[in-house]
């Protein structure tokens, strides 16, 4: 199925955020059957609380075809996109979004609040929910884990 041969790719690029100490979410931008853009959660890294897997993403996506709409264009994303960048995906006019695991904390898909529930007046975006979602889940809990141990590590001296 091409949902999970491309969420496969975005895991990827959540387990880059995981090895560097992000939390990892990762994102890819499909055109085609072909991905056009990349992005992983580089919040630490840079210190930009916009610097999200999705944010990353569609700005590389928006480079990569010269235009800001990114029409006929799929979003994958480990996890529920919050409310900048649910606002973002719908913004820059992508088609679908396919995410992973529910985010309890922020998800705008539902799981906290859900900005797609209404008809948006100028865009339609078609979205699959869950696709992969105990792998997305079991790295955002493996990450959890390990800054929790860090942390006893840490108080323990």
């Amino acid at each position: 199925m091409l949902d999970e041969q491309f969420m496969r790719e975005a895991l990827k690029e959540a387990q880059k955020a995981f090895d560097r100490d992000e939390v990892p979410v990762g994102a890819v931008l499909v055109h085609n059957n072909r991905v056009i853009a990349r992005g992983y959660n580089q919040v630490e890294l840079l210190q930009d609380a916009t610097a999200h897997a999705e944010m990353v993403c569609l700005s590389a996506g928006a480079e990569s075809i010269g235009n800001w709409r990114l029409t006929d264009t799929t979003l994958y994303c480990t996890l529920e996109p919050c409310c900048m960048c649910a606002g973002a995906l719908l913004a820059s006019r992508v088609t679908r979004l396919v995410w992973g695991a529910p985010d309890l904390r922020v998800g705008a898909n539902g799981s906290w609040i859900d900005l797609f529930s209404n008809q948006h007046p100028m865009h339609t975006l078609e979205i699959t929910k869950g696709v992969l979602e105990a792998e997305s889940a079991e790295l955002m809990r493996s990450f959890f884990q390990k800054q929790r141990n860090k942390k006893n590590d840490l108080s323990s001296r």
